[in-house]
């Protein structure tokens, strides 16, 4: 039989590897498939559940101090315990550092030309739809560069060294 502190200690171990397993297999591959997509409101909140989720499920149900009766972890507990960034932020962030590395190609690339190029022929009616290059134009402004900046930024592909 274990002591407590030999159990506590295995129970750490756990949920440490669960943690490791999260971030180095599932979170790489959320990253890989959102950093070329668009996201809209609808899919930011669902990738916000799913990480909530997953981490609430690694880290179990918590005794409450007052009643000692078990219950759920609410999400900025679990943030609290996790100590890792916004899934969404880090996906702006990857995203805006993929535009970098594009803006930075040069004009014979084919991404380049996919990004920045415009397509020829009639538009649909109604709506013009989201593109890739205004959902980073609305990144660079939440993090607080200016649209004219993020499109010349964008366009003349100089980048800097922020990203």
């Amino acid at each position: 039989m274990l002591s407590f502190g030999a159990e506590l200690f295995v129970f750490q171990f756990a949920i440490k590897t669960k943690v490791n397993i999260y971030r180095t297999i599932i979170l790489p591959f959320v990253f890989c498939v959102c950093e070329t997509c668009l996201l809209t409101l609808r899919e930011k909140r669902r990738l916000r559940v799913f990480e909530n989720r997953v981490l609430r499920r690694i880290f179990g149900p918590m005794r409450d101090e007052v009643t000692g009766e078990w219950r759920k972890v609410h999400n900025e507990e679990v943030n609290d315990l996790c100590c890792s960034p916004n899934i969404v932020r880090v996906i702006k962030s990857r995203r805006m550092t993929w535009a970098g590395h594009v803006a930075r190609m040069g004009e014979r690339r084919g991404v380049y030309r996919v990004l920045v190029g415009k397509s020829e022929g009639k538009r649909p009616l109604g709506r013009p739809r989201r593109r890739w290059e205004g959902s980073i134009k609305m990144d660079l402004q939440e993090v607080g560069w200016g649209a004219w900046t993020g499109l010349m930024w964008l366009r003349k592909g100089t980048g800097g060294g922020l990203l």
